[in-house]
């Protein structure tokens, strides 16, 4: 382990904005507009200005560069600007970005983005369509040849080691998407808004690749979501009430790779999630006990189920009981599966509204959320609570 100790980053910065276009799967519009959307409300939203801003955190894989969207928001001089890469494996590492960068007196406002047309331009679910040469391409070299094309076969191998090793069925991932879906049909946010499933709504979806069904992948979207970050103190002053950076931490594991780590000594658990679970527990002082909500990335069902093993909520091949059991309240906007798939971000906005109190599936009285990004490549976590 390079980390041993509490980092120094909790409590310093606070997400004091967020912002989002509608979630569709034809936008009618090109990404650039959709990332100055969602920025503009985010601003809204903080009670800020584009004259505010001197800091821009956005992914890799993206089509609308800090400069381009600063220029078209309005947004003047930049003193920080970052990328972070391995697709939604960067969600909170944006946030966690723009809190090392506030933190440290490099940046006042940033703003963090992503939009993209993801159903009606480039589909990430489509596959490996095209690579340049890159080190990256080798190691999907040994899996694409025979057939792991997509990230659901990629995950799929996983899922499959998953449930031999603990005795499942694949009707344990169930339990994910119905728990995704009920909070999707109560929030007119939603793609999903409205349309809730059962346990025999999953089993009889089709095979996407076995043992993944249908309803066991994230739907593609087109949308934007926006989040802004300044100091705590500076949070105060602010409209709303400020979801504190209380940790944050990115995690890669040993024998990474991105969605094929196949070398590794076993499949049944993701061992970048633990690096990054490890860190927030140090950093924040809490436990699996103390946290209120958990939003954490699905899009695909059993990485949900790995995730809550390795922040310690329950123990290995236990999790689809917990699940089951509502033991914690799980991605109240429906997540990805359920609500829409934007490599996560719309996850972030998600716990600033339960710290608010203005989610549209509250849970009385949040305080303390987690928040995870992508799963099977290198990835990053949050810690969100309220001031005071």
């Amino acid at each position: 382990m390079s980390v041993r100790a509490r980092d120094s980053l909790g409590g310093r910065a606070a997400v004091v904005g967020i912002g989002a276009t509608e979630f569709s799967k034809e936008s009618g519009r090109s990404e650039l507009k959709l990332a100055v959307e969602a920025v503009r409300a985010a601003l809204d939203d903080a009670g800020l200005t584009p004259a505010d801003v001197d800091g821009m955190v956005t992914f890799t894989m993206d089509t609308s560069p800090e400069i381009t969207v600063a220029q078209a928001c309005g947004i003047g001089e930049l003193s920080f600007f970052s990328r972070v890469h391995y697709g939604g494996g960067a969600a909170c590492a944006t946030v966690q970005q723009a809190a090392l960068a506030v933190a440290t007196g490099v940046a006042e406002v940033v703003v963090c983005y992503r939009a993209f047309n993801e159903r009606s331009g480039r589909r990430f679910g489509s596959g490996v369509q095209h690579r340049e040469p890159s080190a990256e391409g080798v190691a999907l070299g040994w899996s694409l040849p025979f057939g792991l094309l997509t990230p659901a076969s990629w995950v799929a191998m996983a899922a499959q080691r998953y449930l031999h090793t603990y005795g499942l069925t694949p009707e344990a991932f169930g339990q994910v998407a119905v728990t995704a879906r009920r909070h999707a049909a109560t929030n007119p946010a939603a793609y999903f808004h409205g349309r809730p499933i059962t346990l025999a709504d999953h089993a009889a979806s089709r095979w996407i690749v076995e043992p993944l069904r249908l309803l066991d992948c994230c739907q593609e979207t087109d949308g934007g979501q926006a989040l802004v970050v300044t100091s705590l103190e500076r949070a105060r002053d602010l409209p709303n009430p400020p979801a504190v950076v209380a940790a944050a931490a990115q995690g890669a594991g040993r024998a990474q790779e991105q969605m094929t780590s196949f070398y590794r000594d076993e499949l049944t658990g993701l061992p970048e999630m633990g690096v990054v679970a490890r860190q927030l527990w140090r950093t924040s002082g809490l436990t699996p006990a103390d946290i209120d909500v958990g939003i954490l990335y699905d899009h695909f069902t059993p990485f949900v189920l790995m995730q809550l093993e390795e922040f310690g909520f329950c123990g290995k091949g236990e999790a689809a009981e917990f699940v089951a059991a509502g033991r914690l309240p799980l991605n109240t906007h429906g997540g990805q599966l359920g609500e829409a798939y934007l490599h996560g971000m719309n996850g972030m906005a998600e716990a600033v509204r339960q710290i608010r109190g203005t989610a549209v599936n509250p849970i009385p009285s949040a305080r303390r959320v987690l928040v995870t990004a992508g799963t099977g490549v290198p990835t990053s976590g949050l810690v969100l609570t309220a001031d005071g």
